[in-house]
């Protein structure tokens, strides 16, 4: 009787720590993969968001202004 319920208890166990074990290899290739996704394309978005950046050299004067008449 006693065996009987040892050896269901550590089934048990094994089944546990096995659906565990799965799910976070599952979790760990899912997370891996968004990674390389993610990288990929966030190149491709900070290439094109470069393109054109920074401000004039008219609003640069005037940033510059603004930030003197308001430290004063």
């Amino acid at each position: 009787m006693q065996g009987d319920l040892l050896a269901e208890g550590v089934a048990l166990m094994l089944v546990g720590m096995g659906s565990v074990f799965a799910f976070l290899l599952i979790l760990v290739f899912a997370t891996m993969a968004l990674g390389a996704v993610t990288q990929r394309f966030t190149v491709r978005w900070q290439a094109v968001a470069d393109v054109g950046k920074g401000p004039s050299l008219e609003e640069a004067a005037a940033i510059a202004a603004a930030l003197h008449q308001h430290r004063r």
